[in-house]
């Protein structure tokens, strides 16, 4: 089997909102669109399989899809698409000497990457997770994001999402210990004792309030406190998660095991946090791999990341020994599922393994040409 096409489709699902990009007056805050935007790589074979994988592209999915089609189209065509390690290698290695260790490039390798595993399931008529080594579980338990940053409207929401099947609950807040506190102990007080909360805020914090954040958090009893730190102060992280009881969970951000090993190795977070859509599925896998070696639990993160990439990590969740907890929005599932159908659903607060082969959902190439942006 040879791989003959490759294509990617940058995808924006949702209004526009005006701005397009929201930029926060904090210099150190990333940009976020407005919508749903992802880019993903439809790659077909001379057999007539055709596999799709998704790279997470919140800002600027047209340069995403650039990347796909010229640097990474000409390493593929003609080459066996069963062969995805030696094809991972190939492909990172294609722009070692001039920076491909993150940013849009890796991301556009994670959208090829899983491509190929899809490829591999519908070649063999397995499930990709089996593909991957099979199933350490039979379910993937799941968190649900709150979006709500108000005490009172955070615990509503939080407790929402408990009474239809959650076990868990992440809030988002970029705030003083004190706000940030407030709204986890209210969220607390809804949901009761035996429900996890997370707090992600997003790197606002400085080492000293991160610490009497986290002393705060130990109080409530707090699953994680995630992304504290900007991700340049790995002795900041280091000196954080010593002086707290509570988990410090970070590495979004990161694409590969080579990012991840002096955090690993000086213990600077207790739980780290693969984007499969950012690793893809191959070096997902050796990250899951290293951390296990470091006894380090792994808690995907899916963040603005679509459908073929949710169910890839479900996919993944299953299959490594070290699976803690998965990512996931409810609310938004259905917006970024437009392009797919077949798709698993959350049921009792985890979901089922998909049992089709590949990904076991089917792509719609007319819903792939409806959301497209920014031309061919």
């Amino acid at each position: 089997m040879k791989i003959t096409r490759v294509d990617a489709f940058a995808i924006g699902i949702g209004d526009v909102g005006d701005p397009e990009y929201l930029v926060n007056d904090d210099f150190r805050y990333s940009i976020y669109g407005t919508r749903h935007q992802t880019v993903i790589a439809r790659v077909e074979t001379d057999s007539g399989i055709v596999g799709y994988g998704e790279g997470q592209s919140p800002i600027s999915p047209e340069t995403t899809k650039s990347i796909v089609e010229t640097s990474l189209r000409p390493i593929l065509l003609g080459r066996d698409p069963l062969n995805s390690a030696a094809l991972w290698y190939r492909m990172y290695s294609a722009m070692r000497e001039r920076g491909h260790q993150t940013g849009f490039y890796p991301d556009a390798l994670a959208a090829v990457d899983i491509a190929l595993w899809d490829i591999k399931g519908k070649a063999t008529g397995l499930p990709v997770y089996k593909l991957l080594g099979g199933a350490f579980r039979e379910r993937v338990p799941v968190y649900n994001n709150v979006s709500a940053t108000a005490p009172a409207e955070a615990a509503a929401e939080a407790k929402s999402h408990v009474d239809v099947g959650y076990r868990g609950v992440k809030l988002h807040i970029r705030g003083s210990v004190a706000e940030t506190a407030e709204v986890a102990e209210a969220v607390r007080d809804a949901v009761g004792p035996d429900v996890k909360i997370m707090v992600d805020v997003h790197t606002y914090h400085t080492l000293s309030s991160a610490i009497a954040l986290g002393r705060r958090l130990e109080a409530i009893d707090a699953t994680w406190l995630e992304s504290p730190l900007v991700p340049e102060d790995i002795g900041g992280l280091v000196e954080l998660s010593r002086a707290l009881d509570v988990p410090v969970a970070s590495s979004e951000w990161t694409r590969t095991r080579w990012d991840l090993r002096e955090a690993f190795e000086r213990r600077a977070f207790d739980i780290v946090m693969p984007d499969i859509a950012r690793t893809g599925l191959t070096e997902g896998m050796a990250i899951a791999t290293l951390a296990d070696t470091y006894n380090i639990p792994v808690a995907p993160h899916i963040g603005g990341g679509g459908i073929v990439s949710i169910v890839a990590s479900v996919h993944y969740s299953a299959a490594i020994p070290n699976f803690f907890i998965m990512e996931h929005n409810r609310n938004a599932y259905p917006l970024r599922g437009r392009i797919a159908s077949g798709q698993p659903e959350v049921a009792d607060g985890a979901f089922p393994l998909p049992e089709r082969p590949g990904l076991g959902i089917e792509i719609s190439d007319e819903a792939l040409a409806e959301y497209s942006v920014g031309g061919d």
